[in-house]
């Protein structure tokens, strides 16, 4: 009997066993199912919204484009329904001429998957400096991911009008003009095939963006026009510039504080102030600057080749390392390599105390051509916080005109020299 009962024991224990195990096998797979399907249905979804693709033409929504009337509310309800919409959008600014004032394409943007603005044809900005913030933009872009600026058109600051009011060298408390095309917290956008011309105060500025690719941009301004820098960057990582062509009255491009992995390559500058790292230093609280390269550029007629510029007295302390210019040509340029941390524009620094940005590892390769200024090379470094590890290597500067040489001048300055050396190291 002990046996018998045993034995039922035993198979009741491995048919609920084997049951459990059914159910359990049941239980995975429906969960499987269940995974799968919801895997699926997302892809789909996914897919879906790839397929879908919107439109919107600001000419739907009211813009004129007879360059006088103000088409600045047919822009942005033309933007509003993009951002709202699903899947690829991209807003149209067709041929013509468009009044616009300020305009902010705010995000984000949270069912977009791509989003082109393509611009073909021509804005001109208000002249009613009322309408801007200081500081601010005449077309901005912010807290966005994942846009194409494109389409072949122009944007002009109309400058001119507005040059007479820049007066901040005299004034401190003055009222900053607004930069034409201004990226704030953007992340993987693009900018390929426009052109601006005559901005108020800088032509582009990324302030805070990741992963940035600019080509093909083209910026004209006159040689005396007033704080209209190329393209500034701050505060911005990842970015890349390449392919275009700048003239303007200020610094080509401007690596401003807190920046990190730049490349700048293939430049034409000119006229301008060069490629300039700074101003730095002059805030407390500055981010430090590294890898930045800048190659294979072509600086002409310029006020400066490559510029390196930190105010004395510095608030705080920062530094600027690991930054490499490579393969560049310099024709007819004065002061082709500089580094000057007294930098100074105006009068109002009365205070002789050295810059406390910290300048290294900064190599200068390759660079040839001509200077207009008999000082080629000009390493002027802080004598609180002296340049060290400064490379030059194969640096070939003949002065453009006359029988005198072109000579070099160093101050605080650990410098190591390469190859050939024109004009001479200054030890």
């Amino acid at each position: 009997m002990a046996t018998a009962l045993t034995k039922c024991n035993i198979m009741s224990l491995h048919f609920g066993t084997k049951l459990l195990f059914m159910l359990s096998m049941f239980c995975f797979q429906s969960v499987c199912v269940s995974a799968r399907e919801l895997s699926r249905k997302k892809a789909a979804s996914v897919e879906g919204k790839r397929r879908l693709f919107h439109a919107f033409n600001v000419n739907s929504f009211g813009a004129r484009a007879d360059g006088q009337t103000d088409d600045t509310h047919a822009f942005i309800s033309a933007w509003e329904k993009a951002c709202e919409s699903k899947g690829r959008v991209e807003l149209l600014v067709p041929r013509g001429t468009y009044l616009i004032g300020p305009l902010k394409f705010s995000g984000p943007c949270q069912n977009v998957l791509s989003l082109t603005i393509r611009i073909e044809g021509y804005l001109k900005a208000s002249t009613e400096l009322f309408k801007y913030d200081s500081g601010g933009g005449w077309v901005e872009f912010r807290w966005l991911e994942g846009i194409i600026l494109t389409g072949g058109g122009t944007f002009d600051g109309q400058g001119v009008k507005a040059w007479p009011y820049n007066n901040c060298l005299e004034d401190s408390n003055c009222r900053i003009l607004p930069t034409s095309i201004k990226f704030m917290a953007t992340n993987r956008t693009v900018v390929r095939d426009i052109t601006s011309i005559n901005s108020m105060f800088f032509h582009i500025a990324l302030v805070g963006c990741n992963n940035f690719i600019g080509s093909k941009i083209k910026i004209i301004a006159p040689e005396d026009s007033p704080n209209t820098d190329g393209i500034h960057v701050e505060r911005s990582s990842h970015v890349y510039i390449s392919r275009s062509s700048i003239g303007t009255g200020d610094d080509c491009i401007s690596i401003g504080q807190g920046n990190s992995h730049v490349t700048i390559t293939n430049i034409t500058c000119g006229p301008g102030h060069g490629i300039s790292v700074g101003s730095l230093g002059k805030y407390p609280n500055e981010k430090d600057v590294s890898g930045l390269v800048v190659k294979d550029c072509k600086m002409t007629g310029t006020s400066n080749g490559i510029r390196i510029k930190t105010w004395p007295n510095s608030p705080g302390s920062s530094a600027a390392t690991n930054m490499t210019f490579k393969n560049i040509v310099m024709n007819n340029v004065s002061n082709p390599i500089i580094i000057d941390q007294s930098y100074c524009p105006s009068s109002s620094c009365s205070c002789k105390a050295p810059s406390r940005v910290k300048l290294s590892d900064i190599y200068f390769k390759n660079i040839r051509g001509t200077s207009s200024s008999e000082v080629a090379v000009s390493l002027e470094c802080s004598r609180g916080f002296p340049c060290q590890n400064i490379y030059l290597e194969n640096v070939h500067l003949d002065l453009s005109s006359g029988d005198k040489s072109s000579t070099s001048l160093c101050s605080n300055v650990r410098a190591k020299f390469i190859g050939t050396q024109i004009p001479p190291p200054c030890y």
